[in-house]
């Protein structure tokens, strides 16, 4: 995947969109040579800012320079203003450690830290291994994002499931925002591991069905997840916000143990701990209605003639006249009114659905101005 030419192809086009991000104003330089035919930072004003000769820099954006020091890179990262998942990428790319070609081994998980994941008890967990894959998890990860144990390995992988499941795609409140982590995600990990050919048959996989991920993937954004919220839509809990930490394992970094505590939602928490292993959920189509559109029981609107929410048809707490002459089936008389809070002689209509009405006062003709 980012061997031989590939790598140096990689370093190229890593560099190149550093590049085009950049406008010389953002680095304090005058812009000169009138208009300019790319966009961002051109190769002499990079080579200006680190201190290096354009020559030299050219080289080294083609992939063509040999032993390249550290503080050259180091140099090249603040001209471009990297920030730590991007120096550590250019780094990889760079200067790549030099290993022996042995098949990677099978990312396993010890079973200490399958004990700690079962125990975290009301907190969500799970461990992700390097390709994005989904190695460990409790009952309420399960119950939040998806049955893991329907699934079979290969689909139970967080980049399969983002671009492939629409349930999961339909939990999450901002898909393109967390799609476009994923990638970034990937692509620094493919620094890391560039002869992994699982990782590399991943990337294929998605670039080859996914237009998003393509688009993506050729932006060269790395970024880790350390730590973050997430806003979720639960087909029977509705909204919910958790925020993650990832926990690397000290004798396997590429192993990372995600706990995702909820934010003051303990009754949502137990109705979703509550919720059963491989009950079908959701199309992305029929998500559940978000809080703010849950109402209370619903009946006619004397406004529109239509069954909607009560709060739909008047203001808080008040009356809601109707006009004389709308009395038929199913509407309410002439002369009556819609309270939104109906007394408790009314529970019988409201139990039945139907609109809350009552009497309204009838003035007499002699008190009439």
């Amino acid at each position: 995947m980012l061997d031989g030419m590939d790598k140096r192809a990689e370093l190229t086009e890593f560099l190149r969109t550093r590049r085009a991000r950049l406008r010389p104003e953002d680095v304090g330089l005058h812009p000169y040579g009138g208009r300019r035919r790319v966009p961002g930072l051109r190769r002499e004003e990079l080579a200006q800012l680190a201190g290096v000769s354009v020559d030299y820099y050219v080289r080294l954006e083609q992939g063509r320079a040999v032993n390249v020091s550290e503080e050259i890179l180091e140099a090249v990262a603040r001209a471009l203003l990297l920030d730590d998942d991007e120096r550590a990428y250019l780094r990889n790319l760079a200067k790549p450690t030099r290993s022996r070609r042995r098949p990677p081994r099978t990312e396993r998980v010890r079973p200490g830290v399958r004990r700690l994941v079962d125990m975290a008890g009301d907190v969500p967990a799970y461990v992700v291994g390097r390709r994005c894959d989904v190695l460990a998890w409790n009952r309420l990860a399960a119950a939040l994002f998806t049955d893991f144990d329907a699934l079979t390995p290969p689909q139970r992988d967080w980049a399969r499931l983002i671009f492939f499941n629409e349930d999961v795609q339909a939990v999450f409140d901002d898909w393109t925002v967390k799609a476009r982590e994923t990638v970034a995600y990937l692509r620094l990990k493919a620094g890391e591991h560039p002869d992994d050919p699982e990782l590399a048959a991943l990337v294929g996989e998605l670039s080859v069905k996914s237009e998003d991920f393509r688009r993506w993937w050729a932006d060269h954004n790395v970024k880790d997840k350390s730590n973050g919220r997430k806003i979720l839509h639960h087909p029977l809990v509705g909204d919910l916000i958790l925020d993650y930490e990832s926990l690397r394992l000290p004798d396997d970094p590429d192993q990372v143990l995600v706990p995702t505590p909820w934010r003051r939602t303990p009754h949502r928490r137990r109705t979703c701990a509550s919720w059963p292993p491989g009950t079908p959920r959701r199309r992305s189509g029929d998500r559940t209605r978000r809080p703010a559109d849950r109402t209370r029981p619903t009946g006619e609107c004397p406004s529109t003639g239509r069954r909607e929410p009560s709060r739909r048809c008047s203001p808080a707490g008040r009356r809601h006249p109707v006009a004389a002459g709308r009395a038929g089936a199913g509407q309410v008389a002439a002369g009556q009114v819609v309270c939104r809070r109906p007394s408790s002689s009314m529970r019988a209509s409201r139990s039945a659905g139907s609109a809350y009405t009552r009497k309204a006062p009838v003035r007499s003709s002699s008190s009439r101005p």
